[in-house]
């Protein structure tokens, strides 16, 4: 994926994690059919809008910094987001019910001029991809503990329920979701998904 930024003039050097996402709402969350109908908040993206279609959930696409008094007002019911932006937001104060679905990812490509990076000393270049791969693994476990304190932030505060799905039930979101990949996939890359599926041994086929 990094790879196809070149042609760019960029050089993408590593992903950086924020975590998985879970949805929220003010009524429990245990299938998909429980979304159906639910306006909820994404970031600009046609993959999250198929997403959000996939569970009967109608997208809106809204700014960050607008979601919580968009929760609060009901101009949208729910969200999907890592557990760390859901609680420095404080979307736990307007959000009843919190579900670990795990159903998405989002985390951050580092980038940098190609042209730049090129240019540079064999050796400079050298020290700083080690300070890169060092960097990275750190910053990764910031998030996975950033994430595992704002769970803790959220089941102490009392205002929001954290459920967390069963085997079945999370088995019948992947099976809601898993007709994007085919819907999406001319935007997001054919090989890219076979190389995914390859990777990690899923099969949509086998749902």
């Amino acid at each position: 994926m990094l790879a196809k930024l070149e042609p760019k003039g960029i050089k993408g050097l590593a992903f950086w994690d924020n975590g998985f996402k879970s949805f929220s709402a003010n009524t429990p969350i245990k299938t998909p059919a429980d979304l159906k109908g639910k306006k909820m908040r994404i970031q600009s993206s046609k993959v999250l809008e198929e997403e959000i279609r996939a569970v009967g959930g109608l997208p809106q696409v809204m700014a960050f910094s607008e979601v919580y008094q968009a929760l609060q007002t009901g101009v949208v019911d729910g969200t999907e987001n890592p557990i760390s932006n859901f609680y420095t937001q404080k979307m736990h104060e307007v959000q009843k019910h919190l579900t670990l679905t795990n159903h998405g990812y989002l985390g951050y490509a580092v980038i940098v001029n190609k042209k730049f990076w090129d240019g540079l000393p064999a050796d400079v270049r050298g020290q700083l991809e080690a300070a890169m791969k060092e960097a990275t693994a750190y910053a990764n476990k910031i998030a996975q503990d950033e994430n595992d304190a704002a769970l803790e932030g959220v089941k102490k505060s009392g205002k929001t329920t954290v459920y967390a799905p069963t085997k079945e039930e999370k088995l019948a979101f992947k099976k809601a979701m898993a007709p994007v990949h085919v819907k999406m996939a001319d935007r997001v890359g054919k090989d890219l998904l076979q190389s995914i599926y390859k990777e990690t041994g899923f099969d949509p086929n086998k749902l």
